[in-house]
């Protein structure tokens, strides 16, 4: 689709309006002239992408986990469709060409989970695991088990809709998960996503792309996974760029316990610099968020910084399509700002290359270790990490 951003005015923009309006971000009649006026060039004023529509972009990007950049992407303008379905506007169910996608689908399948109905994720698309675990409800409930939310079916949840909520059972499913793994890395399967590839070369300066950059580090980093007894899977290799919905199904269909996407960043001012990390979650304070994959994204950020010294960036929330859509805890590294002096010169260096995939694997183990037999950050070496696979923990 067209980005949309300010400036621009049609239909296409008194769509965004229309959304955002019935989200509350804009005041109703915000923009629009008494009597509907025009500009000189004929365009209706309340068409217009103007700084209060660009400014309610930015909340909601900054509520739903998106880029915060004020421009109506594929990403947002999705996200915006999805908002203005509620839990009964219309029947749900799993079509398989197009899956059903919106709020009211994530509002379903909280409210099977609450009631103990394993829904998967709660990422607002009607597929084969929110149809079983409805199917499921509904013989249990004495109703035809068709996997349709139609209006008997949607009764019956708001009768058992449970008054005290919490406790998020996917993500304590995925606790659980981690739990009886147990510490040895060798036999998981993880898979690495190096971003871009292909003609998309990602961020360029100075002839270094991040394409190379990050398909190098997923190199090595599958190296030291392999050498440890993992299984390691690419999403791509070096001439090709899957979507990020094709990436989290391959992660989907491999059955991968872990998922980590590999990025470097850009960013206007060359000053910004440092490493970040990303899980998926809503919003801030009280939003969904993966426990997993932010403790995973915590120790990816500590054990790089206290190594290399970078600047730490800190773990952040969002919704971007490789972390809602894979079904195990998934996160996405930004290593550094090729835009940044500083952060240029290590990420060409093929040594700091080698430091980032062992403290990313040192993350990974700590993870699995649940903090037994565990060491302080930044001091859990490769050898001491074969050492422990060897020692066969108990």
């Amino acid at each position: 689709m067209q980005l949309l951003h300010r400036g621009d005015f049609g239909p296409a923009v008194a769509e965004i309006k229309a959304n955002l309006a019935a989200q509350g971000l804009l005041p109703e009649g915000e923009g629009a002239p008494a009597g509907g006026g025009q500009h000189a060039d004929g365009r209706r004023e309340e068409h217009v992408y103007d700084a209060v529509v660009e400014h309610a972009v930015r909340v909601f990007q900054q509520q739903r986990g998106l880029i915060t950049d004020g421009i109506v992407g594929p990403a947002t303008y999705r996200a915006l469709r999805d908002a203005r379905w509620r839990l009964g506007d219309r029947p749900l169910a799993y079509l398989v060409t197009q899956p059903t996608t919106g709020d009211d689908v994530v509002a379903l399948q909280e409210r099977l989970l609450e009631l103990g109905y394993d829904a998967g994720r709660a990422n607002g698309i009607f597929g084969g695991q929110t149809e079983q675990a409805l199917r499921g409800f509904q013989r249990d409930y004495g109703l035809v088990a068709d996997g349709v939310c139609g209006p008997e079916t949607l009764r019956a949840l708001r009768q058992l809709t449970p008054k005290v909520r919490g406790g998020r059972p996917v993500f304590l499913r995925e606790q659980e998960r981690v739990r009886t793994a147990g510490p040895l890395l060798r036999g998981k399967r993880i898979v690495l996503d190096p971003g871009h590839g292909g003609a998309d070369r990602g961020i360029c300066v100075d002839g270094a792309s991040e394409a190379d950059l990050v398909w190098d580090l997923a190199r090595r980093l599958e190296g030291r996974m392999v050498a440890t007894g993992m299984e390691a899977l690419l999403t791509r290799g070096p001439d090709s760029c899957p979507q990020e919905s094709d990436r989290a199904a391959f992660a989907n269909d491999a059955g991968a316990e872990l998922f980590l996407s590999l990025h470097v960043d850009a960013n206007s001012s060359p000053r910004a610099q440092g490493i970040a990390s990303f899980h998926f979650g809503t919003g801030t304070g009280n939003g969904t968020t993966s426990t997993v994959g932010e403790a995973l994204a915590g120790y990816i950020q500590r054990e790089v910084s206290a190594k290399t010294g970078m600047v730490d960036c800190g773990a952040h929330r969002k919704t971007w399509e490789v972390l809602r859509l894979t079904r195990m805890p998934a996160v996405r590294v930004e290593v550094g700002y090729l835009t940044n002096p500083e952060d240029r010169a290590r990420l060409l260096d093929p040594n700091f290359r080698d430091i980032v995939a062992e403290r990313i694997l040192v993350a990974v183990k700590r993870h699995y270790l649940l903090g037994k037999n565990d060491q302080p950050t930044g001091t859990f070496t490769f050898d001491d990490l074969l050492r422990h696979e060897l020692a066969k923990i108990d």
